[in-house]
């Protein structure tokens, strides 16, 4: 780590370091940030343990990175950043460092929230305003990780659906909204709430049956791209002959891709 805090500061020196390192500040490299956390998702994903070992490293980069221009603007340093989790594990964990016990995962599961509940309470105290049972979900989630987040934070006090079928209804009602607004021509900025409407009712189903929506959606993604490259090679893989070829033409390819992986 020290050699690794060595060079982020060799990079950032203002008179020999690297321009491009010079010029970055937290808003310009935040997007690398949330790239290379994907980046890790992605090799865990793959099984491939060689790759997670290198994005870690890309990812711990970031966060010297972080911490490097935080130190020059004298607000903090990475041993703060280090210090500051290792008591938030340890006041977030009492069953192992302190004397209380938990008896299962799920118990710690609950333990856990109710801690980072009352920092939450403590942290609207100190700032001076009401809290709330959504604060700290953060805005720079992936849309439908935040929504899937602010409807747990709603769900603990009671503000949910029962049932699943219920949510089903409730996505049937929205497609409706859409449908009524696409049929009397509304423009862009309807279609567009009425759509938001739709996928956060769909990612509310995703959390009643315990799936991450975005894991969900990767998926189909994976697995639309496997399904269009093999349409791609019944026309012999010629990006011309595919952009000629027919709506039915390509739909056919299509169902022919899905039956070869059945």
């Amino acid at each position: 780590m020290a050699e690794l805090r060595r060079i982020m500061a060799r990079l950032r020196d203002p008179e020999s370091g690297c321009p491009w390192d010079i010029e970055q500040t937290f808003a310009s490299i935040a997007p690398y940030t949330i790239e290379e956390a994907y980046e890790v998702a992605d090799a865990i994903a793959r099984g491939d343990l060689a790759a997670l070992k290198d994005e870690l490293g890309d990812l711990l980069r970031q966060v010297v990175f972080h911490a490097r221009m935080a130190e020059e603007a004298e607000a903090f340093d990475f041993d703060a950043v280090a210090a500051a989790i290792s008591a938030k594990m340890i006041r977030r964990h009492p069953h192992v460092f302190g004397g209380s016990t938990v008896e299962n995962a799920a118990a710690q599961t609950r333990a856990w929230e109710d801690h980072k509940s009352e920092e939450r309470r403590s942290k609207a105290a100190v700032e001076g305003r009401k809290p709330s049972v959504l604060d700290g979900v953060a805005q720079g989630l992936p849309a439908l990780s935040r929504a899937l987040k602010l409807q747990r934070r709603a769900a603990r006090v009671g503000f949910d659906w029962p049932e699943a079928i219920q949510v089903l209804d409730k996505i049937e009602e929205e497609i409706g909204e859409l449908r009524a607004e696409v049929e009397s021509g509304s423009g862009r900025d309807r279609l567009e709430d009425e759509l938001g409407d739709i996928l956060f009712a769909i990612a509310n189903l995703a959390r009643h049956f315990e799936i991450d929506p975005e894991a969900a959606l990767r998926g189909t993604n994976d697995k639309f791209t496997r399904r269009f490259r093999m349409v791609e090679e019944r026309f012999g893989g010629d990006p011309q002959a595919l952009s000629q070829a027919s709506l039915e033409e390509m739909e056919s390819a299509w169902h022919a891709a899905k039956a070869d992986e059945t």
